[in-house]
């Protein structure tokens, strides 16, 4: 009586019926016949097949990570690696078509490799160790593929994609040195085909509206932001970097009212001050230019450069203020920050004077000014030393000046206070709440928005100084 033996449904057509069934199946010997190579050889194969998908997988996490900018100088000095991956960069969708064309094959091959010789050990080891035949052929034959199926997916997705991508994104740079040369390579014979996906791709895309040749949108502003937030964290930007590029991103939504000098901090010449107070003003202010102005600082006629003055002084000349100024730049508040930073470059003004909607002297601005927006302050030898404008003096109590802008103040204290009133500043916050003008060295109390504020400088009817106490709740004093 003949024995049956499970295997995989390699049947003979024309076999005569017998009592395993219709179809005769290959016997033990020409099972085995058909499985002679050796099992490391064929863990040896599929190790190969996840190696590819490995190194694939790895190539497109670093060469996608690359900086253009940084090839490109590499390049240009000579590095012909770097030459070989600007390539590929600057021609994406070539070589991460080649990257995925790999990738498929090797995942393609790994699969019909692993169904193909380890199922039929599965089910020979299950039929002939195990002697387990409770499940008809076709039914274990289709278990052991999915078994195999399923422990190949784990070890091509731990060892040919999750690993190598983390390595990629640990040591980009020079992961991408190492493929950089085969890649190039396989884009180059790969070619034909990713011409002929390309054409597809494109016809596809065409149909669902859209333009292939379109131009990629552009990267946002908060897009940019968030990258030089994780820099920051990953200690790849210093502190200093991130505060200059966060302030360029301010710089631009400014106008000439946000950073100008207020008309009352201005320093100004009248047409008919005499030699002695100009000179003065010159040695005590330490300034290179000054608005000249005939009635009020309303009525401004144009701009004196102290060198000007002082050379003619020197030669003994006694030439009028008038004659020495040059014609004065206006310009309007609400005019853009860096529309006005390009503009005084091309004009080579370094002062402008703002002026309100009524024609009005607001204050003036200096190239200086603006650019203290995105560095922070230049000082030089000649700048007087001054106070911090916010200083902590005590728990919760801070010695504040009175031009602090009110957002500014509501920061750097953790309070909530009005940004929408006529008021803009800790002065404008105090006023608000008097029914009258205090006098020149008048001292007092206000308590409002949860502030305790005592004033302890006005000087021509300004706050100039107060000192200002944070009321803490209940709540938060727990």
């Amino acid at each position: 009586m003949g024995k049956c033996v499970y295997a995989r449904d390699r049947t003979l057509p024309d076999a005569a019926p017998g009592r395993c069934g219709t179809k005769k199946r290959f016997t033990k010997t020409e099972e085995s016949s058909l499985s002679s190579t050796p099992v490391g050889l064929l863990l040896l194969i599929q190790f190969v097949l996840i190696a590819i998908n490995s190194f694939f997988a790895a190539a497109e996490i670093a060469i996608v990570s690359l900086s253009e900018g940084k090839l490109r100088h590499q390049a240009e000095d000579g590095d012909r690696k770097a030459k070989t991956l600007l390539k590929l960069v600057t021609e994406p969708s070539g070589f991460l078509s080649t990257i995925q064309i790999a990738i498929t094959l090797a995942g393609f091959l790994g699969s019909a490799f692993a169904s193909d010789n380890f199922s039929d050990m599965l089910v020979e080891w299950i039929v002939e160790d195990l002697h387990f035949t409770a499940i008809s052929p076709s039914a274990l034959n289709t278990v052991s593929v999915i078994v195999i199926t399923l422990i190949l997916s784990y070890f091509t997705l731990v060892l040919g994609e999750l690993v190598p991508k983390r390595i990629a994104m640990k040591k980009g740079e020079s992961v991408a040195r190492f493929v950089g040369g085969p890649v190039y390579a396989m884009s180059r014979i790969f070619k034909p085909i990713v011409s002929m996906l390309t054409f597809s791709v494109n016809v596809v895309l065409r149909l669902f509206g859209i333009d292939p040749k379109a131009d990629d949108e552009e990267v946002t502003e908060d897009e940019i932001r968030m990258m030089v937030d994780i820099g920051g964290e990953k200690g790849a930007i210093e502190q200093s970097e991130h505060e200059m590029i966060e302030n360029i991103f301010e710089f631009n939504n400014m106008t000439a009212a946000d950073c100008m000098v207020h008309r009352t901090d201005v320093t100004a010449f009248q047409v008919d001050d005499d030699d002695d107070e100009v000179l003065r003003v010159i040695l005590e202010s330490g300034l290179s230019r000054y608005p000249v102005y005939d009635e009020d600082l309303d009525d401004i006629k144009g701009i004196l450069n102290s060198r000007d003055y002082l050379i003619d002084r020197a030669r003994g000349e006694k030439t009028p203020l008038t004659d020495l100024i040059r014609p004065a730049y206006f310009v309007p508040e609400t005019v853009a920050t860096d529309e006005l930073f390009r503009d005084m470059q091309k004009r080579k003004n370094h002062l402008a004077i703002v002026v309100d909607e009524y024609g009005g002297t607001s204050g003036l601005i200096t190239l200086e000014d603006l650019v203290e927006e995105i560095v922070g302050d230049i000082n030089d030898e000649y700048d007087p030393q001054t106070e911090q404008d916010i200083q902590e003096i005590g728990e919760n109590t801070y010695r504040v000046a009175g031009s602090v802008e009110i957002e500014t103040l509501s920061e750097a204290l953790d309070v909530k206070l009005p940004t929408d009133e006529e008021y803009l500043t800790l002065g404008g916050l105090i006023y608000a709440q008097l029914s009258t003008i205090p006098k020149d060295g008048q001292q007092f109390d206000v308590s409002c928005h949860g502030l305790e504020i005592h004033v302890d400088e006005v000087r021509e009817h300004r706050v100039e100084w107060a000192t200002v106490r944070v009321e803490k709740t209940e709540q938060e004093q727990e």
